[in-house]
């Protein structure tokens, strides 16, 4: 017998990618690669945050080498940085909370010095500069979204370092057309990624009757926790918190043929 080898394991879903730009046209292509037709539907867009003078400040302050560590928990941090020409000296190492969001601040060139070894969170990143410190007092300037709890500001503050905790952007939540809606509804989507605590929300939100045979795929076991709480059931769980991982998670499945996927 000879043996099928499936090189696009994905034939035939549709999936639905929840954020656009780079990000999204990045996953989009990775998914048709596997076979899948990608369905972008950004569902979170950022904006500016509410106090651009504090972010202003913060980021002269980087300029001028008043940091030890800059810590960064997000791809988006990272475009606002790169939106702001952010200047990180030499003097000043980067951490960042994981594989997606270092790539994305070598992708604009800036250095990291740090990504959590094992621990891609807030509290992993925290315990490997206080590892790393032993003891001394470092001057730490902390960006994050304005919905994020400011987790890493309180531990590392407690092992008495000392830290600035900056806003650099707001989330919010973006409609989808009525026919993503429709689509969602009528199972005609197969897949629907859920890459963050703020997606998960706005899934369980914008989609209140998902079918049963929907795949809920969560990038990471802090966003499946996230998504959880606002009451999705996740299928999948990514072993790694990468899109690749992701991806993987889906295509173990085969697609449910519901007998009644095209009826309108």
């Amino acid at each position: 017998m000879t043996e099928i080898h499936h090189d696009r394991p994905l034939d035939g879903w549709r999936v639905l990618v929840p954020r656009g730009g780079p990000w999204g046209d990045g996953v989009a292509a990775s998914l048709r690669s596997q076979g899948a037709v990608p369905v972008v539907a950004p569902l979170i867009n950022f904006a500016p945050t509410t106090d651009q003078a504090a972010l202003d400040r913060a980021l002269e302050k980087l300029a001028d080498g008043a940091y030890d560590w800059l810590t960064v928990t997000s791809a988006t941090t990272v475009d606002v940085m790169f939106a702001h020409r952010a200047v990180v000296p030499r003097t000043t190492r980067i951490a960042a909370v994981g594989e997606t969001t270092a790539a994305a601040l070598q992708a604009v060139g800036y250095e990291v010095a740090l990504v959590p070894e094992d621990d891609n969170s807030a509290e992993g990143m925290a315990e490997q500069i206080i590892g790393l410190e032993g003891g001394a007092s470092r001057r730490i300037l902390a960006l994050r979204s304005e919905i994020a709890k400011p987790v890493l500001s309180k531990l590392l503050k407690k092992a008495g370092h000392d830290v600035d905790s900056v806003v650099a952007y707001r989330t919010v939540g973006v409609p989808v057309t009525d026919r993503i809606k429709r689509d969602v509804q009528n199972g005609r989507i197969n897949a629907i990624l859920i890459t963050s605590g703020s997606v998960a929300q706005q899934v369980r939100e914008q989609f209140p009757d998902i079918p049963d045979e929907t795949l809920l795929a969560a990038i990471g076991p802090r966003t499946a926790k996230d998504a959880l709480k606002a009451g999705l059931p996740i299928t999948v769980v990514a072993d790694r918190q990468t899109v690749d991982a992701l991806i993987d998670a889906v295509s173990q499945f085969t697609l449910p043929h519901a007998a009644d996927e095209l009826a309108p």
